[in-house]
């Protein structure tokens, strides 16, 4: 019996990279590195600010261990994972940026990736330029280009920017243009990261609409990796969770998110201070986060209409003079919906770099406008808009009926999640 060749399979892959050396995630460079170590020479890509004492107790570290799946055309994955839980590693593998460490890795189709804002493009070139690029680099020749040019550029909105040079777009367009050349030139398999977090929300729900359609009228195989489980529930079939650069759940997309919120609900019994799921250049890093109520006492469970305080602890470990500081703190409902960003910049805010070694972020929400239920926060801190440390799901509160109106009634989830303050009026006429 014939049995259908998969769009994609993994088989044994496992990925290794050296603490402590340089590396650009170059194929090239990767070839570099294994031809000297099967040959018993010195990694010509090893860091040259190394001497040869510490050079030799470089570590190795696996971003990826043992991963086998096998996906088939037509589907659409949801990838998805704690930060550093290897999931740009398995896209970047995907794409054929790196090669494994061991392991094979079986392609049927050509692929379209989407890792990162502008990738593929050349900065120097116009739009239009880089349209044809991407689709010469997928082996479509200039008529093929051409027919979907129109529909290319209508998608992305990007018809006045068309003949600029793509350096001068903003990350917006960036993201409209590439996500546009991905979807219509003729790949059989897309690799998407979470890069559409950074178009508007109306052109997300146009990505999502777009992805859907494809993968059912085309055929296409989609691997969409995103934070957002409300996406990943309207568009995947089927999930594939990174836990430690392993496969800890592949299935059902309903049970994968069950699952995955969880588990990352289990984080919280970790100490924020040893929490491995972090990005960012750590020179301020989150030590602890908590809520407490305008009192500064210690509080996990607020009535709607209570005044809402959520403090962290960050740690200076660095020379940031002369930086300022702003943060974040992002609430979400418990399946990672995001309700809203509690940010600094939002009102104006800035602090400078504190003096002391360690101090205490605060950010007071009057009259918290919120239904019952259980609520996480993400925590962010930034110097000159550099990420210093980023974690999510870093702490929870509960939110219990409260009179928010001042009427003596309450209400339950079923009435939506935001309670706003209103005035009616009614005139005959």
């Amino acid at each position: 019996m014939h049995t259908a060749l998969p769009a994609i399979e993994f088989e044994h892959v496992s990925k290794q990279y050296t603490l402590g050396q340089i590396s650009n995630g170059l194929l090239s460079k990767d070839l570099q590195s294994w031809w000297a170590r099967m040959r018993g020479k010195e990694d010509p890509n090893a860091s040259t600010f190394l001497d040869r004492k510490s050079y030799s107790k470089k570590k190795n570290f696996f971003a990826l261990t043992d991963i086998n799946f096998r996906i088939s055309a037509g589907e659409v994955i949801g990838i998805i994972g704690r930060n550093g839980a290897g999931k740009s590693t398995l896209l970047k593998l995907l794409s054929r940026i790196t090669a494994p460490t061991t392991g094979h890795i079986r392609y049927n189709g050509r692929i379209a990736s989407l890792l990162e804002v502008g990738t593929g493009f050349h900065p120097e070139l116009t739009g239009r330029e880089n349209i044809f690029l991407n689709g010469a680099i997928l082996g479509m020749n200039r008529q093929e280009i051409r027919a979907k040019f129109d529909e290319i550029v209508d998608f992305a909105g990007s018809s006045d920017f068309v003949d600029t040079p793509v350096k001068r777009y903003s990350s917006g367009m960036y993201v409209r243009l590439a996500f546009a050349v991905a979807a219509h030139l003729d790949a059989d398999i897309m690799v998407i990261d979470e890069v559409l977090a950074v178009g508007d929300m109306e052109f997300q729900k146009k990505c999502i609409g777009k992805m859907e359609s494809i993968s059912k009228d085309a055929g296409r195989t989609i691997l969409f990796v995103s934070h957002n489980m409300a996406s990943i529930s309207s568009l995947c079939n089927r999930i594939i969770y990174l836990k430690h650069g392993s496969v800890a759940y592949d299935g059902k997309t309903a049970a994968g998110i069950d699952f995955y919120l969880k588990d990352s609900l289990n984080l919280l019994d970790t100490s924020l201070a040893d929490r491995s799921d972090r990005m960012g250049s750590g020179e301020i890093i989150f030590l602890d986060t908590w809520t407490e109520n305008e009192r500064g006492e210690p509080k996990e469970v607020f009535l709607s209409g209570e005044d809402l305080v959520i403090a962290a602890r960050i740690k200076i470990r660095g020379d940031l003079k002369n930086k300022k500081i702003s943060a974040a703190f992002q609430i979400q409902d418990p399946a990672n919906y995001t309700i809203t960003d509690l940010n600094t910049k939002s009102v104006a805010t800035e602090f400078p770099v504190p003096t002391t070694e360690t101090a205490i972020l605060r950010c007071t929400v009057p009259r918290l406008p919120l239904m019952p239920g259980m609520y996480n926060h993400h925590v962010i801190i930034r110097t000159d808009e550099i990420v210093q440390d980023l974690i999510v799901t870093a702490g929870k509160f509960q939110v219990e009926e409260g009179d928010f109106f001042g009427s003596g009634r309450t209400f339950d989830r079923g009435h939506g999640i935001i309670l706003l303050n209103q005035k009616w009026t009614l005139k005959e006429c």
